[in-house]
């Protein structure tokens, strides 16, 4: 059986409902299931996909995971199927994914900011924020982009989360 997770990508900045899809399939009784943690406290379930024949097909699932008692901002998606021999879990692909409220008081969106020459994550976070005491956060939704918070570039592409 084969699983491709085309949605949420790579540290993919989410909110307390996930939206996840993709193809899978390959094997006559195509069920799959599904788990969000971050070592503390999951998210579970289950779906179906394929055509019951051995073919892949189309999913999409909705997580919602604000019930979950998360400690940390970085989660990870994944997805698999088990073994009917020894339950093993098999075909596993793990998305890491980075969960907005735990950034952000009520999050709901980001916006995306450029950064300028001379610009830094102090005068970026009080541009957006009105305090640069909260660069931190600027740094926990782009760890694909920001690995050392005393060095951004000219052009970098910044994801800048926002509540209500």
């Amino acid at each position: 059986m084969t699983i491709d997770v085309q949605q949420p990508r790579t540290y993919d900045l989410v909110g307390n409902t996930i939206q996840a899809a993709g193809v899978a399939g390959g094997a006559f009784e195509a069920n799959f299931k599904y788990r969000v943690h971050e070592g503390h406290d999951e998210a579970t379930g289950n779906f179906m996909a394929g055509d019951g024949a051995g073919g892949h097909s189309q999913f999409q699932i909705t997580v919602d995971v604000a019930g979950a008692s998360f400690v940390l901002d970085r989660l990870f998606l994944e997805v698999f199927h088990v073994s009917p021999r020894d339950g093993a879990e098999l075909d596993k692909v793990v998305v890491p994914i980075i969960l907005g409220p735990k950034i952000v008081p009520g999050y709901q969106t980001y916006l995306e900011h450029v950064v300028a020459s001379g610009e830094t994550l102090w005068g970026i976070a009080t541009k957006y924020y009105g305090s640069g005491n909260l660069y931190y956060r600027l740094v926990a939704a782009n760890p694909g982009t920001i690995t050392n918070p005393n060095l951004i570039q000219p052009g970098d592409v910044i994801r800048v989360p926002q509540g209500t």
